[in-house]
């Protein structure tokens, strides 16, 4: 099979180029970006469809007058406000499909300004039905709507770490800054990128016409001439003092009218999301940066989500526990839980809870097992460690250990979705930097828990927490909570 060639259900070209294709038989990488869309929109349509009708069908008889009111003119009506509300808050926009939580916060924004709609019809029309549509149809369809685009997303991540429906990229700036782009990329090819070519200052890499494997094509001057003739999707730019205000400038007016995308990354790499904004002042567009979020409305409503999410996990895991709590009494000597100092917000001690995992005295063998430490930086870990029991190389391997920490989310010393809570001994050697995911609560999981676990370099986990610190949203902390039940089953860098 040829590279472009159709190996899916609908998008079809990989935006693989090929030595020697000319324009005309060279697949265009928008191709498969364009069908992912339409099978979105479609699948929204066609969900939306679907769940007003069986609403209407099997719930909206009830006091209602004639079909009209029955699911009718509110059915069609309600399907009609949540694809409008799609549309309007851009949520079926390529540049978000696949990408990150804003895919899910622009959905959920749309279903909130339809519910709202409805709601304000319902009142002004004075339907007696008008409840079932607000509370039962809208979330029902906003549930559906969320696992199908879910399960789009899955197949595209597929697609995509096997090489197919990516965003071919011209990296343009400094050779050090391109490395780390192209290194990031291929550790997280469901982002959807791939650098097929790199711009340098002098036209050349470390590794002569290479800059780690991908080929030098030219100069920066010369950067809208390669996307004009070679088709990129995406030119990257990245820092270099070569690019001023007016260079940049040049550039975005040279790519006009190509299908490329340009996209600068900021001075403040590890600062995104919700707290970036662009505004023009005096006629200069600045990027301004707004002031984490500590404190607040959201902050209450993340409290709120907590200890109520903590309470029904609980409730749920109850009979788990017990039966987890006797495995490890009957596999070891000594009892169900161990409990250890942790460090919180603001460097305030707790008392974690997990199940035991380890043999009676396991902290005072440790001494002797510092030289085969397999952990980075402060952290201590062995992936074959002889203190861990039978039963907990299994609780370890699922995480069921940490159920117990339910109890501190409960209490209010953890949070659902945090930093990783740490050691007292490791706070103390941390430095001014670090000392920065103390500034939230830590917890039960996180972006460590996500991406890898104990399979961390030590900066990378800094780094992440550092990264939910500074861009903690609530849209964050739901995708975090999605896919941390994926990494718990698959059991990935726990031991």
């Amino acid at each position: 099979m040829r590279q472009g060639e159709l190996v899916s259900p609908f998008p079809s070209a990989s935006g693989h180029l090929t030595d020697g294709a000319d324009e005309a038989i060279r697949p265009r990488a928008s191709d498969w970006e364009q069908r992912y869309r339409r099978t979105v929109i479609i699948t929204d349509t066609v969900v939306t469809a679907l769940v007003a009708s069986v609403i209407g069908e099997f719930f909206g008889a009830r006091d209602a007058a004639n079909w009209h009111e029955k699911w009718g003119i509110l059915g069609f009506g309600t399907e009609l406000l949540v694809l409008g509300a799609l549309a309007v808050s851009r949520a079926w926009a390529p540049a978000v499909l696949g990408q990150g939580a804003e895919e899910f916060r622009r959905l959920g924004r749309s279903l909130f300004m339809a519910t709202v709609v409805l709601a304000l019809g319902g009142i002004a029309l004075t339907s007696r039905n008008i409840k079932l549509w607000i509370f039962v149809a809208v979330p029902a369809i906003a549930l559906v709507t969320m696992v199908a685009r879910y399960l789009l997303r899955l197949w595209l991540h597929r697609q995509r770490k096997a090489g197919r429906c990516l965003r071919p990229v011209l990296a343009a700036g400094n050779p050090a800054t391109v490395r780390d782009l192209i290194t990031r990329t291929r550790k997280f090819p469901h982002l959807g990128w791939r650098v097929d070519a790199v711009c340098t200052p002098g036209g050349a890499g470390p590794d002569s016409d290479y800059v780690d494997g991908v080929p030098v094509v030219g100069r920066l001057a010369e950067v809208a001439g390669h996307v004009r003739r070679d088709g990129y999707r995406v030119v990257a730019v990245t820092p270099d003092p070569y690019w001023s205000p007016d260079r940049l400038q040049r550039l975005a007016w040279n790519l006009e009218g190509s299908d490329a995308e340009m996209v600068v990354a900021p001075v403040l790499m590890e600062v995104a999301g919700p707290r970036l904004h662009v505004d023009a002042v005096l006629g200069i567009p600045l990027l301004r940066v707004s002031l984490p979020t500590f404190t607040g409305g959201r902050r209450v409503i993340k409290e709120v989500v907590d200890r109520l999410g903590a309470a029904l996990l609980l409730l749920l895991c109850a009979p788990l526990m017990v039966l987890v709590a006797l495995l490890v009494v009957a596999d070891s000597r000594g009892g169900a839980f161990y409990r250890q100092r942790r460090v919180g917000k603001d460097g305030r001690e707790f008392t974690i809870l997990k199940f035991r995992t380890m043999v009676v005295g396991a902290h005072r063998a440790r001494a002797a097992l510092a030289d085969r430490d397999e952990g980075a930086g402060l952290l201590f870990k062995l992936r074959r460690d002889p203190r861990v029991t039978r039963v907990g190389t299994v609780l370890r391997r699922y995480s069921l250990d940490e159920l117990p920490q339910l109890f501190n989310v409960l209490t209010g010393s953890m949070s659902l979705v945090g930093p990783r809570p740490p050691l007292p001994e490791e706070s103390a050697a941390y430095g001014p930097d670090i000392r920065r995911r103390l500034l939230v609560k830590p917890g039960l999981t996180g972006l460590w828990q996500i991406s890898g676990r104990s399979d961390l370099p030590w900066e990378e986990a800094v780094r992440l927490d550092l990264r939910y610190v500074e861009d903690w949203s609530l849209a964050l902390d739901t995708v975090i909570l999605w896919k941390t039940l994926r990494a718990v089953l698959y059991g990935q860098g726990a031991y």
